[in-house]
């Protein structure tokens, strides 16, 4: 089992918001690309922020969009298409949308519309 499954989601969602708006991205946004994946309401993802929620809970709880094997790509020299193990696979999709932002591509191609 991977460190990062049993890692509390809100210690990796400030990396994720420091990442974005270094860019010039917003916080809002970075959460509008969370619940596009997850399928979670505001309501829920800041509940899983404030409880604590490991990362394997907080993915075991998401409704995966179904538009998610649309996203492809590298992230930290890894094919996110390629990644076998399905929780892994979730968290590196994540991290491919967060890279997206925080490049510039506009919210439409992030979302997969």
């Amino acid at each position: 089992m991977s460190r990062i499954f049993a890692m509390p989601f809100a210690s990796v969602y400030p990396h994720y918001v420091t990442k974005v708006e270094r860019k010039g991205r917003t916080q809002e946004e970075l959460d509008e690309v969370i619940r596009w994946l997850t399928g979670f309401d505001d309501a829920a993802l800041a509940q899983h922020l404030e409880a604590g929620t490991t990362c394997e809970d907080f993915f075991a709880d998401a409704s995966l969009n179904p538009n998610a094997s649309l996203i492809t790509g590298v992230v930290c020299g890894v094919r996110v298409e390629e990644v076998e193990d399905p929780l892994m696979q979730q968290i590196r999709y994540l991290d491919k949308l967060v890279d997206e932002l925080a490049k510039g591509k506009a919210m439409e191609k992030v979302l997969r519309g």
